[in-house]
């Protein structure tokens, strides 16, 4: 995919947004999660360039699985990268049903869920991947690592 999911405009300095579409949802402290998230992207040796959180409903990240991916599925989290690392360019969207469910069937805190899902999209565009068991197994160990980078709350 050449083309962005949800362009904006270029900013001047490395930036993270946080957009929300169909979802009675907000972070309560984006400027928070937003520290987090660049230590996250430098301790893995990354530059950050800009970033896009999309939060949003199960039907709307639906729609762009079956567009952009042409998966017929319902998921948490879909990322799309604009660069190859180091360089962190990218839209990270994110079902906040999804993860709400998820949570719950995990037996975890909304908001752990939450932190391991918005971890795991930056991790992809670090270059960590998840298809093969051994592949996997790294994704939960670096996202187990980002969770206790994590200095604020999580309940």
């Amino acid at each position: 995919m050449s083309e962005q999911a949800f362009p904006l405009q270029e900013p001047e300095e490395p930036s993270i947004s946080y957009h929300y579409e169909e979802v009675d949802f907000s972070l309560s402290d984006e400027n928070a999660e937003s520290a987090w998230l660049m230590d996250l992207i430098e301790k893995e040796g990354c530059r950050l360039q800009l970033l896009n959180y999309i939060f949003c409903s199960d039907e709307y990240l639906h729609r762009i699985n079956l567009e952009y991916l042409e998966h017929d599925t319902f998921t948490d989290i879909i990322t799309f990268p604009y660069a190859d690392p180091p360089v962190i360019e990218g839209d990270i969207f994110i079902s906040v049903e999804r993860v709400a469910e998820n949570a719950k069937a995990f037996g975890v805190a909304f908001e752990v869920e939450l932190a391991r899902v918005m971890a795991h999209g930056v991790l992809h565009l670090c270059g960590y991947k998840d298809k093969s068991p051994e592949e996997q197994s790294m994704m939960r160990q670096k996202e187990d690592e980002s969770l206790e980078l994590r200095s604020f709350r999580m309940s």
